[in-house]
């Protein structure tokens, strides 16, 4: 999940990517296989491509996998898919807005996928463009807070990557996210790499331009449930939110982990 939320709950997400690591490789497998059908199969002149392996590498999938998906996305190995992205767009409990990013070679699958998860645990579908206009297109660099025994403080970040094309810096809990216009994400990247410091991610995502605030637990727990039941299906690739929960509610969905 994709929220940018100050109170992002860090432990649920760690438990869900645990629970999920088999449907998480694949997915990012498929990001590295796209990539490279798109712009390449050289990482060095394919910088979506670099960022797709560096996240897959980063989550421990094994190279073996990485360097297929390479050759079938670049059509130097047969078993290549022809997937296209496509966005859906919801509403959970208190409003909270969200918006669903699939990576599909079947249409008619993705929708119902989506529908049955989001209507089933208590959102309903939304108009097309209602909810897309609430996020903007930003590149995204997460790093995380704590590196070694090297605390990393948001002034290094800012720092490491103004002069690169940084807008901001987002505070997501265990990590700092890097914000910048999505043509300025690679510099971005490599700045914060020539400063010494280490990420975990760099991509283009959607960020939302506004926060929803959430204050109670049960609410919390349902708009956590529509988004667990999207990340289930094969074919939903990111899930992204404004939900803003407050620390007592974060603090309260992390000890019912």
């Amino acid at each position: 999940m994709s929220g940018h939320s100050k109170w992002a709950t860090t432990k649920h997400k760690k438990a869900a990517i645990d629970a999920k690591r088999g449907k998480l490789f694949a997915k990012l497998i498929k990001n590295v296989e796209v990539a490279a059908r798109l712009g390449g199969g050289d990482p060095a002149g394919n910088p979506t491509l670099y960022d797709a392996i560096q996240k897959a590498k980063k989550s421990s999938v094994p190279n073996d996998n990485i360097d297929r998906a390479v050759k079938r996305g670049s059509g130097a190995e047969s078993g290549g898919h022809d997937y296209e992205t496509i966005m859906y767009e919801a509403y959970g409990p208190a409003g909270v807005a969200i918006l669903i990013e699939c990576l599909t070679d079947n249409r008619n699958r993705s929708a119902s996928d989506v529908r049955v998860a989001v209507t089933r645990n208590g959102g309903t579908m939304a108009d097309v463009g209602s909810v897309q206009r609430l996020f903007a297109r930003k590149g995204v660099v997460t790093v995380p807070k704590t590196q070694g025994d090297v605390e990393v403080h948001e002034d290094a970040v800012l720092e490491a990557a103004l002069e690169a094309g940084l807008e901001e810096v987002s505070d997501a809990g265990d990590s700092w996210e890097a914000i910048s216009d999505p043509n300025d994400v690679v510099d971005v990247r490599k700045a914060i790499e020539a400063a010494g410091l280490d990420y975990d991610s760099s991509e283009v995502q959607f960020v939302a331009s506004f926060d929803q605030a959430v204050d109670e637990v049960d609410v919390a727990a349902k708009v956590f449930r529509i988004i667990d039941a999207l990340e289930d299906s094969d074919d939903v690739q990111n899930v992204y939110t404004n939900v803003d929960l407050t620390p007592e509610v974060a603090e309260a969905l992390d000890a019912q982990e």
